[in-house]
């Protein structure tokens, strides 16, 4: 049996859902609206076989990632043989499809940790309260930003979406997205998540505005029901402490009935891992290269 790959449409949303509800060790690089925003650029193709979707990506790295499903149904001694008979190489494998797959397989499958990969969970009380001398600094820079300006905060829905793209292309003007292919990439993400939001009715988004202006966004949605995933988050550099504010304040205001938060990857960067790092995760979600030798 081979797989037969189709280009990533809409059409399968609701179909893909229903099967990543399933998986027992969720991680955001999978959510619709994830894989959505960044298909442009990552090419992503999905078969459906065993009664689980594969997912690839395709253009200048293709890669298969791991099947999305009920893990804990599968025949994996028949699936992956009959699939990948000569083997296969499995990017982003969530810790839990990995060690399964190595507790059944043994030394059939080999696992590389991706600590570039793993996902920062926070607790979101703490995030919202910033008690106590770990959250000192953060807490100082969102008071900074209170004392500075009037602002407001204002949950935002599918018709706001042309006046928060307005906003980002203030933001990448600033950071010369158009001069940096990850910046660009993630700039072209952004516009088509928000350009298709009617068709994503939990994404949650709240922004902050100085006046009538919009100084900072950030857009989630809710993942495994007491999780709430930062798919992005932008703030205008000439508003000292905005970042912290937009943080702490879109918590409080929009995800207060949410466990944990899961801010996504650092992507191997040494700026954005220390950012992450600094706000305390208590967790976080990994993934693993998994090699399968057929």
């Amino acid at each position: 049996m081979s797989l037969n790959f189709k280009p990533l449409s809409m059409e399968v949303m609701g179909d893909y859902n229903a099967m990543f509800d399933l998986c027992t060790d969720k991680t955001s690089d999978y959510t619709f609206v994830n894989i959505w925003a960044w298909s442009d650029e990552r090419r992503y193709e999905l078969a459906l076989a065993h009664d689980l979707f594969w997912p690839r990506t395709g253009g200048a790295s293709p890669a298969l990632w791991a099947p999305v499903g009920d893990w804990n149904r599968a025949d994996w001694e028949k699936t992956l043989p009959e699939l990948f008979p000569g083997g296969a190489d499995f990017e982003r494998v969530p810790e839990g499809l990995a060690l399964q797959w190595s507790g059944l397989f043994g030394d059939r499958v080999e696992l590389e940790d991706q600590r570039s990969e793993w996902e920062y969970v926070y607790l979101a009380e703490e995030l919202i309260s910033l008690k106590g001398n770990r959250f000192h600094k953060k807490k100082n820079l969102w008071r900074q930003f209170y004392r500075s300006y009037e602002s407001s905060y204002r949950e935002l829905s599918a018709g706001d979406a042309d006046e928060i793209l307005e906003m980002q292309q203030l933001w990448c003007e600033w950071k010369s997205c158009d001069d940096i292919p990850g910046f660009r990439a993630e700039n072209h993400a952004i516009y088509r998540a928000l350009k298709n939001w009617e068709h994503f009715p939990d994404l949650i988004c709240g922004a902050l505005y100085v006046g009538e202006n919009m100084v900072a966004y950030t857009v989630g949605e809710p993942m495994g029901g007491d999780m709430a995933v930062i798919h992005f988050e932008k703030g205008l550099g000439d508003y000292k402490g905005v970042y912290q504010a937009i943080n702490q304040t879109f918590l409080e205001k929009s995800c207060s009935g949410f466990k944990w938060v899961n801010r996504e990857q650092d992507m191997g960067e040494e700026g954005l891992r220390q950012a992450k790092e600094s706000y305390n995760p208590v967790k976080f979600l990994k993934k693993y290269r998994v090699k399968w030798k057929g």
